[in-house]
């Protein structure tokens, strides 16, 4: 076997900490009693087990260059004493399951191991190197504890799978903890970058219209003016669809004022403004049956603009688009259909994801920027109605976006 070979194995294997000679004198003293439940050797033993996961975490460089024994050794003494709680506590069958099955119930307190998730993201450390401490916590564990207890029995089974159990449930809630946090850090700065750019995105197109009204221009200075404003809008339109997916993600739903108006007359124009924007597409729109009720007039915009600049960008050129409206007494159901390559089977339960994207067919979408947040919103601005959406697609019947509106009473 060459050595590069030997070296991915090596580096595939779980790290386990090795012995030292002190450790070997104190592990040598503990093989006189040939006994010891591992609740109590853990107990008994716990500052030698930190010692020893301590010279693993001193390795997960460069996290651990800075950072104190202490802060190393953080939390560490507590998860200890959960481990031994929760081994030494009585455990039905059922209850045994219910954990095996992350049923855990939810502290209303911060734990050890999210505690030191927190910490451990804090200090620099990343996800893998934080289960690595674990995993080296386990090791250490599990080898200073065989070595002092050289006759197992079934008692000793039961320990073993109790504290396997035990680290699974900190490893777990530590995992859990680091990429909630990690997700809101990333949340809270796309909210922040959204809010912070829409202000002189403002001052920018503002500044160009002056521009063009002042007059004087010439043909090349007029079309650089058009361009920054237009590109200016998208720019501010994909701001606008951050803050919007933001909000969606903290919990707080997208904000919807309901106020009467009409779903054919928004329809219209909506299509109409389309049509300015993509002027080689055919557009067609068929409203039917009673279309008023009481929606945010602006957010309905943004699903027509959505759904509709989805459908032009996954579409052939040449084919058309169709755009229906129908109205019942109970609800108002709008339908986008383009004839385009199928949304792979794949990818249709995460379609209204966001942040996702499906392949693009190579049409003729004005501005290659997206953050594929368009269907994600639409599919919150449809659900703070209390409707619901789908889609439906193959290469015979093409693609069907369809949304459903109920009629709600702003009074009720």
């Amino acid at each position: 076997m060459g050595k590069s070979m030997k070296n991915q194995l090596a580096e595939s294997m779980p790290v386990v900490p090795v012995l030292h000679d002190q450790e070997k004198q104190g592990s040598d003293n503990l093989r006189q009693n040939n006994s010891i439940r591992l609740a109590d050797f853990i107990h008994e033993n716990t500052e030698q087990i930190v010692n020893e996961w301590e010279i693993f975490a001193q390795t997960l460089k460069p996290a651990a260059n800075d950072m104190t024994p202490l802060a190393l050794r953080n939390h560490i003494h507590q998860i200890l004493t959960f481990i031994v709680s929760d081994v030494e506590s009585p455990q039905t069958s059922s209850e045994q399951i219910k954990k095996s099955h992350g049923g855990k119930e939810k502290s209303s307190t911060p734990t050890a191991a999210e505690t030191h998730a927190a910490l451990r993201l804090a200090g620099g450390f990343n996800i893998d190197q934080m289960v690595s401490e674990y995993r080296a916590l386990r090791a250490s564990v599990i080898k200073l504890w065989s070595v002092a207890n050289t006759q197992m029995n079934h008692l000793d089974i039961i320990d073993l799978t109790r504290f396997n159990e035990s680290i699974d449930q900190e490893l777990a809630e530590s995992v859990s903890h680091y990429t909630e946090k990690v997700g809101s850090s990333k949340d809270l700065f796309i909210a922040i970058l959204g809010h912070d750019l829409r202000t002189p995105l403002g001052v920018i197109s503002m500044a160009t219209k002056l521009i063009l009204n002042m007059g004087e221009l010439s043909e090349r200075q007029t079309m650089l003016a058009n361009q920054i404003v237009e590109s200016t809008s998208r720019v501010t339109a994909i701001a606008n669809d951050l803050l919007d997916m933001t909000r969606a993600r903290f919990g707080a739903g997208l904000s919807v004022v309901r106020a009467s108006m009409d779903m054919g007359f928004v329809s219209r124009h909506m299509v109409n403004e389309m049509r300015i924007a993509y002027p080689r597409r055919n557009i067609n729109l068929e409203a039917s049956g009673e279309l008023k009720g009481e929606w945010d007039k602006a957010r309905i915009g943004q699903v027509f603009s959505n759904l509709i600049g989805n459908a032009v960008q996954y579409s052939f050129r040449d084919s058309s688009i169709s755009v229906t409206i129908k109205g019942t007494s109970e609800e108002v159901l709008l339908s986008v259909h383009n004839e385009g390559v199928p949304i792979p089977l794949e990818k249709m339960g995460t379609i209204f994801d966001s942040l996702t994207r499906a392949a693009t067919y190579e049409g003729d979408h004005p501005g290659a920027v997206n953050l594929g947040l368009g269907l994600y919103i639409t599919k919150e601005i449809v659900v703070s109605h209390g409707g619901t959406i789908d889609v439906t697609s193959t290469e015979e019947d093409g693609t069907t976006f369809t949304a459903r509106f109920p009629k709600v009473s702003i009074n009720n």
